[in-house]
Parts: structure tokens; sequence; C-alpha cells
């Protein structure tokens, strides 16, 4: 007997994948047309059609004469989620590998990185008894309703590219806590051992972090290393730990023991 359910819900769920890649395709390359957007997608040039009245209807892109472009209020949401999920393997290898360094019962504060988001989604599933603040609202959301866990949003400017908290308020709340453990993400590790992100307030911000934490934990994935950014945020603590995927070269894993850094290698192949 056909599970005519299963079908539905198999057909919305297409629909929905195929709508987010047209999205994706808009913000990565501009205003496109309607014959090269089925091309990538691999639809017909009605289903795009389509797909692109719903999505106007919803506010998301903006069409043009035989073309479309992505609606400027959907940028941020779009660069988000393009950024969330590269070298996604290699991020949640990096948060299980994190998940054993965190001890029960101690406060640990998440940052807004989307590597950082990715233990808390893996945090979601695996809970444990913990008090945790974040910047990071996306984060915040992963920890919504989580049984033993404690959750404190700190306050401050909205920073749109990163979903993010920031600002003089944010820093005046962080010099009222102290904390045992920091999950902080990278926007770039140099060679000249600082971490470097890409806003002056979020560099402002991780700094104030890492001089409130007894231990600094870097989620970094490999491909952040030996590049740079506009801040910096600060030489990587000695004594901090860094958690990384299994590209990490072995010259940079040997400099870092060399300054004093732990690093734990995620044992999950990311390809």
């Amino acid at each position: 007997m056909i599970d005519r359910r299963n079908d539905q819900f198999n057909h919305v769920r297409m629909k929905a994948d195929r709508r987010t890649a047209i999205r994706e395709h808009l913000y990565r390359n501009g205003p496109t047309g309607i014959t090269e957007l089925a091309a990538a997608t691999e639809a017909s040039v009605a289903t795009i059609r389509r797909d692109l009245n719903r999505l106007e209807q919803a506010g998301l892109i903006l069409r043009t004469h035989g073309s479309a472009r992505i609606a400027d209020a959907a940028t941020t949401e779009v660069a988000f989620r393009i950024r969330e999920t590269q070298n996604i393997a290699a991020k949640r290898a990096i948060a299980v590998a994190t998940a054993p360094l965190i001890r029960p019962n101690s406060s640990v504060f998440l940052d807004a990185g989307t590597t950082v988001l990715q233990f808390a989604r893996h945090l979601r599933l695996n809970p444990m008894p913990l008090t945790t603040f974040t910047n990071g609202l996306m984060v915040a959301i992963e920890l919504l309703n989580l049984p033993r866990v404690n959750v404190t949003v700190i306050g401050g400017q909205m920073r749109d590219e990163n979903v993010s908290l920031i600002g003089p308020f944010a820093e005046s709340m962080l010099d009222s806590i102290w904390l045992d453990t920091l999950l902080l993400g990278a926007g770039a590790v140099s060679n000249d051992g600082r971490i470097y992100t890409y806003d002056v307030g979020e560099a402002r911000l991780n700094a104030r972090m890492i001089g409130r934490a007894s231990r600094v934990v870097i989620l970094a994935d490999s491909s952040k290393f030996g590049q740079t950014a506009t801040f910096a945020i600060g030489a990587v603590p000695p004594g901090a730990t860094i958690v990384s995927d299994e590209g990490l070269s072995a010259a940079w894993r040997e400099r870092l023991t060399d300054l004093g850094i732990t690093v734990v290698i995620s044992n999950v192949d990311t390809g």
C-alpha cells in the first residue's frame, strides 16, 4: 500500500530545499536569469517561475525582467546559512571532540561563531548540567528549553552578520561574571599567532571574554589557520586549548604546542 502522507512530506521537503538552493544561488551569484536558475537546480523553467513567485510573495527575492535577485532584507539570513554550512563536517567533528573538555555543573560562555553553534547543537543531543552564557542568538535558540542547562543571553547591540550582540553593554555585563570555560570561534588564526575577526566590536568583546575565563577553548577548523582578518582579538593565550580537525598541518600542530597550547584533533574523518 502506498503511503501517500510520506509522499506528500517528501514533495514539500523537496520544494523547500529547491527554494533554499535558489536563494543561495542568488546570494552567491547576484541577479540571475530564470533559465540559469533552472539549470542550477535541475528543475524546469515553469517550476522555477512558480518558486520565484512564492519567494517574491514572501519578500525573500525581487524579480526583474527575466531574472531575479535576493531581497536586501533577506541577505543576512542567507549569508549566515552559507557560512554556517561551510566545512560543516569539520565543524561537527570539532563539536564532538570539544564535549569531553566541558565539566558538568560548570559555567561556560559560548560565543556566536558557527563552529560553537555546532557545539550547542551537539549539547542539545547530549545534554549535561551547565550554566551557560552567550552573545549568540542562534546559540541561545539551540539551548532553549534544554533540561539542566541554564542560559543567560548578554545584552547589547545587534550585529546582523553574526546574529550576535556586541558593544559596551555586552562588555559591561561580562565584567560582572567569571567563567570556568570560554568556547570561542575564530575567524582566522594568523601566522603571527593572533586570532582575528571581521568586526571591531566583536574583536573587543571576544578579547573581554578571554579575560573573564579560567580556561579558553578555541574551536577552529583547519581552513582558519594561516589566514588573517581585519581586526585582531589578541594572541592565543598560553595554556589555551585549540580544537581543530584532521586537516590541521603537522607544522601548525607543532608550532601551537611550542607556544604552550594544547591541540585536540577530532578523530572523525572529514574527507
